[in-house]
């Protein structure tokens, strides 16, 4: 099977495109001649950034006044599929949004979304698509045989983004058909966790507290590692589900997939539902008073000792280096 088109979903994000929709243009030029990329809105706003990395083309639906991404979104990506301007895989990023569209789009096409992907690749006639089972421990092989353009939703940080040097992709309108009730829903209000220093999920360091830490007032070590390493704080789930700490610091298999250059776990066992969010980090470095916490063994540095003495000196040596 020879791939010529691939559609991204792509996000705008903040002040940009998203990570996660640079990751999927880079790994989709090696596979296919053509890379398109739609967006729920202007695509103006994303035409260098993807162009740089590879895409040829944004479909952009223009001003969506509030409707919800899944419904308009996916519903032109499915009409356009109709109209034979359609690719021959579809790459969605597994997010909010993402995942919404990549719902909507299997509806009306009728067709399989592979979810919880991690890598693809062309194999004969097919798509196949690659997901880690049994908490990362089995990758298991999917591919979508009914004979329909494939559906992908795949984990952030799978790929990393590589500009290749591409000039601004060109803009071209992508007609949203009438979605009747559901087109009718409208987001009225969004509200975004205020938060300082680097996103977890793009932070170069990462510093992650545990249940190891005792009690909620101890994650302030974290956090003032943190600080000093201009590093994101993360969590495991444990204390995430005891309250000690949002949801948005969650590490792990339902929470954030991180790939720092330094992941340092302090007071974290290691289960394997953290492991599957964290063990792609180039050096993990961890901090735990179990020698046999299961942590260590996918650790590069590995302090076995109790966390309320290692990490304050960590603290001090740090601020005496200034």
């Amino acid at each position: 099977m020879n791939l010529s088109k691939i559609w991204v979903y792509g996000e705008i994000k903040g002040d940009g495109v998203s990570a996660n929709t640079l990751e999927l243009i880079t790994k989709a030029r090696d596979l296919a001649p053509v890379v398109e990329v739609v967006i729920g809105g202007d695509g103006a706003a994303a035409a260098a950034a993807v162009g740089e990395h590879g895409a040829t083309a944004v479909h952009a639906t223009g001003d969506l006044a509030g409707a919800m991404q899944g419904v308009s979104v996916g519903n032109a990506m499915a009409a356009a599929v109709d109209a034979g301007i359609g690719p021959d895989l579809f790459l969605i990023p597994t997010t909010y949004d993402g995942r919404d569209v990549a719902a909507r789009l299997s509806v009306k096409m009728d067709a399989t979304v592979i979810t919880n992907v991690v890598d693809f690749a062309v194999e004969g006639d097919k798509v196949v698509g690659i997901e880690p089972v049994f908490g990362g421990t089995i990758d298991v092989k999917t591919a979508n045989t009914g004979g329909k353009p494939s559906i992908l939703l795949v984990r952030p940080k799978s790929f990393a983004a590589e500009p290749n040097g591409g000039g601004p992709a060109m803009v071209m309108p992508l007609a949203v058909p009438d979605s009747g009730a559901a087109g009718a829903a409208r987001t009225t209000e969004q509200f975004v966790e205020e938060s300082e220093g680097p996103k977890l999920d793009e932070a170069a360091i990462v510093v992650s507290g545990g249940r190891g830490l005792g009690d909620s007032d101890s994650f302030e070590l974290v956090e003032s590692l943190a600080k000093l390493l201009k590093a994101a704080p993360g969590a495991s789930r444990a204390i995430v589900d005891a309250g000690w700490v949002p949801y948005s610091y969650q590490v792990g298999q339902t929470g954030k997939v991180v790939k720092p250059t330094v992941y340092i776990a302090v007071g974290i066992s290691g289960a394997t539902q953290h492991l599957v969010g964290m063990k792609g980090s180039k050096n993990i470095i961890a901090v735990n008073k179990d020698a046999e916490a299961p942590i260590f063994g996918v650790s590069d540095l590995g302090v076995v000792g109790d966390a309320h003495k290692v990490v304050p000196k960590l603290i001090e040596a740090l601020q005496a280096r200034g």
